[in-house]
């Protein structure tokens, strides 16, 4: 395929959540998806005509089951996928409640605390956009 090709366009979020019980501690949803056998944070292609905020509010409900309220823009992630350059928009985002659903695209959920949420996640990129998130909230 040519380098020209259009990026694919997609969206998501670092979605966190205040752990219980400690008032500043929080964690991290990781899904994991069978297809590739991976943890990563919520994310999806954009559809027609679709904003990146609205398509990352949608991947992360579809993926999680949770609503969330996005916060500050983290970095957009840049990488191959299928042969085609790739472009992920992402967002720090707080859980608002909701209830997972296993399903074909999504298995698992974890909830986890940031350390643990680091050695879980399978890209390296997805463990940079977890330490810009912990830069985001500590601001």
């Amino acid at each position: 395929m040519s380098s020209a090709a259009p990026p694919v366009l997609a969206a998501g979020c670092v979605l966190w959540r205040p752990a219980a019980g400690d008032g500043r501690a929080i964690e991290i949803a990781l899904v994991h998806r069978p297809k590739y056998d991976d943890w990563s944070h919520p994310k999806g292609k954009r559809k027609r005509g679709e904003s990146a905020e609205a398509c990352a509010l949608r991947e992360v409900l579809e993926e999680t089951g949770h609503h969330c309220e996005l916060g500050p823009r983290l970095p957009t992630v840049r990488y191959a996928a299928d042969g085609r350059p790739k472009e992920v928009a992402y967002w720090a985002a707080r859980a608002l409640g909701g209830t997972f659903v296993p399903g074909p695209e999504v298995d698992r959920l974890r909830w986890l605390p940031p350390a643990e949420a680091r050695t879980r996640l399978t890209q390296p990129r997805d463990r940079e956009l977890l330490d810009a998130l912990l830069s985001a909230l500590a601001r």
